[in-house]
């Protein structure tokens, strides 16, 4: 399919999500992963993590995930399992691997390459995510540390560290569950955050972030103030391995170091420490490498200026599952939902405008 109505740069769960709701409309779609195989970002999680939501909250449009026995949150493993399983379910046309090089302007629609091969699309579905955009802050010193670095985005399981000093950096989901992991196969896990970490009580998952940030969303909406609708996804959920982590009195966060040393860093009082190996769980920025062809991203944010979900300057292109800035939760499973449901439509509404017949000129 070179021609596609709509091409879907990605192969995760937003992609996936659209590609149901794009069946529902019956216009042609094609979706393009960098993957050697489903799940997306997911493939490259950690072993070990479990999803800070139920299974009836990580579900995807049309089919639930079916709860994994034994579990209240669910496994990588079984999210893995269930992505491939929709892909099927759905019969979603995908492509992969396929790592898609630019985005491109043509009087007939838009430019895909990937290496040799290029596709031209009416409209153009970049969701890519995060995962290839790791962030890692920079610190005096850290070209001479002679230690490992490592971003969450790669790490794996603990067996590597064990009986390592490691330093974890981040004070995220991922940082509390990576450390909760790592504390009881290292010698030394030690702990930094830029601020105090957050955490939720235990009784709140990521059902409920998902119902608050829905009712911010529904607040913004009306143009009325948020701030009292407290709780973020940044916050951190007490899934069983946490807690039993801070049952253990490892979930103790300390301020950011100053500087590297060959050996370790330097804290805020002079004092060095040595460490085997620093994991970064810092986060992601959005992957639009494609995309900069086009010229749309803003110098100062990296960010695409949109309506919705839709490009303002590129209305040929939507950008799907990168966080609140395309829509509310959009970068969660359920969350990804409402925004897919909203872009499949504009895109039918935009294409039938192109296919309607001209009008009268005189």
């Amino acid at each position: 399919m070179d021609r596609p109505d709509v091409l879907i740069i990605g192969g995760g769960q937003a992609a996936l999500s659209l590609g149901y709701f794009l069946r529902r409309s019956q216009r042609s779609f094609l979706i393009l992963d960098a993957e050697d195989g489903p799940g997306g970002a997911w493939r490259h999680a950690w072993r070990s993590l479990r999803l800070f939501s139920p299974a009836q909250w990580s579900s995807l449009a049309g089919w639930p995930l079916p709860p994994e026995p034994g579990q209240s949150y669910p496994s990588r493993e079984h999210l893995l399992d269930y992505l491939a399983r929709y892909e099927q379910r759905y019969e979603l046309p995908i492509e992969r691997p396929v790592h898609v090089d630019s985005v491109a302007t043509s009087p007939e629609g838009l430019v895909v390459r990937a290496g040799a091969r290029q596709w031209r699309a009416r409209s153009v579905v970049s969701a890519t995510g995060s995962w290839r955009h790791p962030v890692v802050p920079v610190y005096p010193g850290q070209a001479v540390y002679r230690g490992r670095q490592l971003h969450s985005a790669h790490y794996q399981d603990p067996t590597p560290f064990a009986g390592q000093r490691v330093l974890v950096v981040g004070g995220g989901n991922s940082g509390a569950q990576i450390l909760a992991e790592l504390s009881e196969h290292a010698a030394q896990t030690i702990w930094v955050t830029e601020r105090p970490p957050q955490f939720l009580p235990d009784e709140v998952d990521g059902r409920v972030l998902f119902e608050r940030a829905t009712a911010r969303w529904r607040a913004q909406q009306r143009d009325e103030p948020v701030e009292e609708l407290p709780g973020g996804f940044g916050d951190i959920v007490m899934v069983p391995p946490v807690r039993a982590a801070r049952e253990r009195g490892v979930l103790t966060a300390r301020p950011p170091f100053e500087r590297f040393t060959a050996e370790g860093v330097v804290w805020p009082d002079g004092r060095a420490q040595a460490f085997d190996a620093v994991i970064w769980c810092t986060g992601f920025q959005p992957a639009l490498d494609h995309l900069a062809p086009l010229g749309l991203p803003d110098p100062g944010t990296g960010r695409i200026a949109v309506n919705g979900t839709r490009s303002v300057d590129e209305p040929r292109l939507w950008l799907l599952g990168y966080g609140d800035w395309v829509g509310a939760a959009s970068a969660t499973l359920v969350g990804v939902m409402r925004s897919a449901r909203s872009t499949a439509l504009e895109i039918d509404h935009y294409l039938s405008q192109l296919d309607a017949p001209a009008g009268p000129t005189h």
